[in-house]
Parts: structure tokens; sequence; C-alpha cells
């Protein structure tokens, strides 16, 4: 088979976006996928074999640096890991792409500002057909175009929270979300924050820009498509084969461009896997693939008023960022707090084993469920490895000063709205689903793999778009800035690659 010339490793939101760029272009493109399309079961809204069983979850295992294994959060089907996502785009805030300090230390300045990339946001917004509105949000940044569809509404128990926040003097706000609610709940009365996509309810990348790339008929894709390493050229500028194992056969081929997109993750792992005359991997002159690796502190809060059952089906309609850019009293940042996807007794089941169920039950009944997320700093020490087969994560975090603040206030906050039982848990390593840092973009090709276009310094033909391109993780969700910036690359392919 002759190779195309294009080929993109993976098919989640920076692979399928850049594909969706791409389409029209005249050139010959392959996307190759791990996974299976994610077929519709009745395990798709049985919160029993999600949350409970780990129907869903990858059969394989990383290590903590030191030995320990887990099971990561990661999914492996055509569309990556947001066909579980929250479905949750928002922009990054302006003051994002500065420098700015926290209490763990200074989040570094983006290789370029919010004005030159907020063009590409509203385009992203647009292949996602996001819902929100504008002018509720303090920290909302300059939109140039206004979004296409009307927020998600609030059920009746979350317009009741967003008038007892408002009450306090908070500035709560719908969140922007890629949901058509009514297919959603057409397909099951549940919520979507985790829960597969195997209809038309969530605008994933599968759904949205991936379905747009493959109404062209050169581009296609492939899946059950592992990639297990890169080749370079005898030189070394350039990558002259992606060797990838199908169906137990193994196979090379040999496009004019390479764009790796597996997730912060699994790209810096098949970098880091991929061999090269210092040994330190492909891309990695600067000795910074697989580091800064981000994941967000974050924290499930719960407000229960054992006294008011809370009915919603899918609640994750809300946000609020009062505490993103000060604690409130004009000190350091915080961070973003928003709704979680509703929970069940079964959902609470996966974390409190030995409770009985009636009790989980009434607590889930009674309670609003919340989101509460901070900035995780790079550090070169926080990364990725590989030992062999095995993926080893060393996960530094920082900043948790920041989470620590922003539980005692939000606490304060749900107690005087009248919720006399508020808990909180931290979650863990397990749910990697804002990865990002791995293969960082900036101007140095000393301390950055890729460029403010993403292409790797070392090779000249290997685009990396993925959560790993991110310097910083803001503190909220980052699908639509890599979509963002997805569209972004695709432009500068089209201009410096595909127009001779």
């Amino acid at each position: 088979m002759a190779s195309p010339d294009i080929v993109i490793i993976g098919s989640g939101i920076g692979g399928a976006t850049i594909a969706s760029g791409l389409a029209g272009s005249g050139a010959s493109i392959l996307i190759l996928e791990r996974g299976e399309p994610l077929p519709a079961t009745p395990e798709t809204r049985d919160t029993r074999a999600i949350f409970v069983n780990g129907h869903y979850r990858p059969k394989e295992m990383w290590r903590e640096a030191g030995g320990a294994a887990f099971n990561p959060g990661n999914y492996y089907y055509v569309g990556g890991n947001s066909k579980f996502y929250g479905a949750v785009l928002i922009r990054y805030r302006k003051e994002d792409f500065s420098a700015m300090e926290h209490f763990g230390g200074v989040s570094p300045a983006w290789p370029f500002s919010y004005e030159e990339f907020e063009p590409w946001y509203s385009k992203a917004e647009q292949l996602f057909r996001v819902r929100g509105t504008l002018g509720e949000d303090p920290t909302e940044p300059f939109h140039s175009i206004p979004y296409a569809f009307k927020p998600v509404p609030d059920e009746a128990p979350i317009a009741r929270a967003r008038a007892e926040l408002k009450g306090l003097g908070l500035h709560p706000a719908s969140l922007p979300l890629g949901v058509d609610i009514d297919a959603w709940l057409k397909d099951g009365r549940t919520g979507w924050d985790a829960f597969p996509n195997a209809g038309q309810g969530k605008v994933d990348a599968q759904t949205g820009p991936l379905a747009a790339a493959l109404a062209d008929p050169n581009i296609r894709l492939e899946t059950g498509a592992h990639v297990d390493y890169l080749e370079a050229s005898p030189d070394g500028r350039s990558i002259a084969a992606i060797h990838y194992t199908q169906k137990g056969a193994q196979k090379t081929l040999s496009p004019k461009l390479v764009i790796l997109s597996a997730g912060a993750v699994n790209s810096a792992v098949i970098l880091l896997r991929s061999p090269s005359s210092d040994g330190k991997g492909l891309a990695n002159s600067s000795d910074q693939v697989g580091r800064n690796f981000m994941n967000h502190n974050s924290s499930a809060m719960l407000a229960i008023d054992p006294r008011r059952r809370n009915d919603a089906v899918y609640q994750k309609t809300l946000m609020l960022n009062d505490y993103y850019l000060s604690d409130g009293n004009g000190g350091k940042p915080l961070g973003n707090v928003q709704l979680l996807g509703k929970i069940d007794g079964n959902m609470l089941r996966a974390n409190v084993k030995l409770a009985p169920k009636f009790a989980l039950d009434f607590m889930a009944g009674h309670a609003v469920d919340w989101y509460l997320m901070c900035e995780d700093l790079p550090d070169p020490e926080s990364r990725i490895m590989v030992d062999g087969k095995d993926i080893v994560m060393q996960w530094r975090r920082s900043n948790m000063q920041s989470l620590e603040g922003l539980t005692k206030v939000m606490r304060e906050n749900f107690r005087a709205c009248g919720y006399p039982i508020v808990l909180s848990r931290p979650f863990d390593k397990r749910t990697p689903s804002h990865q990002c840092g791995t293969v960082k973009m900036g101007d140095d090709p000393g301390s950055s793999p890729l460029d403010p276009f993403c292409r790797a310094y070392d090779h000249q033909n290997l685009f990396v778009v993925d959560g790993g391109f991110l310097p910083t993780s803001a503190a909220v969700n980052p699908a639509l800035s890599i979509a963002a910036q997805a569209l972004r690359v695709a432009e500068h392919i089209r201009k410096t690659e595909l127009s001779a």
C-alpha cells in the first residue's frame, strides 16, 4: 500500500480536529487509531457497569515511579477520551496566556497571546456546536463570535443552586457545553459526564470533527492500529517511518508528514520508545519529552441537605469563577468550580466500598455534586517515563495550597447557602483525563520540544497536537484549547506544507 501524504496518530480531540482542519486540502490523509468504535450496548447508561465494574476501563496497567501499579483512566476508542468527557468546552482565560503567580509558583506565559489565539477558539466552538451564553462570568475573555446555541438549561434544583450562589454575591455562570440535551436524554435519562457517548448526544471528537473529516474521500480511518515507534531518517532531521501493529501484523508507513495525537501520556511514550542516536527517544534534544506532566489538582465536593431531594437528571450546567483570578480577597488564584454530572449510589460505591447501599443512595439523592479544579504547575520532575514495556508516571503535584483554599471557601459558601453537610474528596492519578504538558511548545528549542505551531524542533515533518503541547494546565478543562490549536496548526500546515 502506498503511504499517504499525512498520517495522524490518534482520533481524539487533537487528531480528529486537525483532520477536519485539513479536509478539502487535496492531501491523502490516514488516521491510525488503536481502538475501535464504541458500541451501543446496555452498559453505556449502566452506572454499576461503568463506575463499579469498570466495564470500559483499559486492560493495561501503568506504574508509579517506585513500583506500585495502577489501572489508568485512559480510554481507547475512536474519539479517544472525549467519548467519556464532560463536554465542557471552555476557553482559557486571557490571563492564562501570561505568566501568573500562584501559591505554588509561577505559571509560565504561552508563546503567543490570547488575542492571537481567539479566532481559533471561535472556530472550535462552532465546530463542536458549543451551547453557551456570554455576560454571566466576570473572568470571561473577549469573544469575537457569540455562541451559536443557547446554553443547556438548568434543572430546577440547579436553578435553585444558581440563585443561592447569586444570593451570596457570587457570579454563577452557564457552562459552555458540547451537548444536545434532547438527543442525549432520548437514549437514556442519565447525565453525560463520564458516560460513554454511543449516539449523537455529545459532540465529542468522533461525532464532531472526525465525522466532518471523513466526509472528505481523501481522509481514511483505520482502527486497531497500535503505533509502536517512529523511525528517524539517517540524518535524524525527519521522521522516515511509522511502525505499527494491526491485527497481529507488523506494518510500516512513510508519509510526508506525521501528526502525533495519541494523548499527552501516549504521545510522549511513543517518542520515548522510538530509537535515537542518543538513546533519549525522538524530538527530545531538549530532554523535555515526558516532562512537565500536569493533570489538574481537583476534588469532588458534595453539598448535602437531608431535607431536600435533588432530582436532577444531568445537573452539569453551572460554573463559578469568582476565585479563578484571586482568592476573593485580593490574594493569589484558587481555581474553577463546576458541577459534576449527577451522581448516584453506584458512583459513590466506586470510592466508598464499605458503606451500606441505602446510605449511599440517600446521600447521592440529597446532594448537589461539584468539581473543584486548580492549576497544576509545570515541573520537569513531574514526568512520564518508559521502563521496557511499562509506562511509568511520576506525578509531583504542585500548588496544592490553591486546592486547599478553594475547598475551604466553597465549603463555607455551601454552608451559607443552607447545606449543613459538605464533603470533599480529591481525585487521584487513576483519572488523568486532563493530562497535558509532556511535549510542550515554546519559543526556545533548548527547553521545549515543539515550536508555537506544534512542529518538532528536531524533525521538520513531525507535529504533536494533543494535550501534550500545552505549556500550562490553567484551571479549566483543556478540550477547547486543544481543538483550537489543532485548527490553528492545520491552517499553518496548509500554508507551509500543502500550498506548493
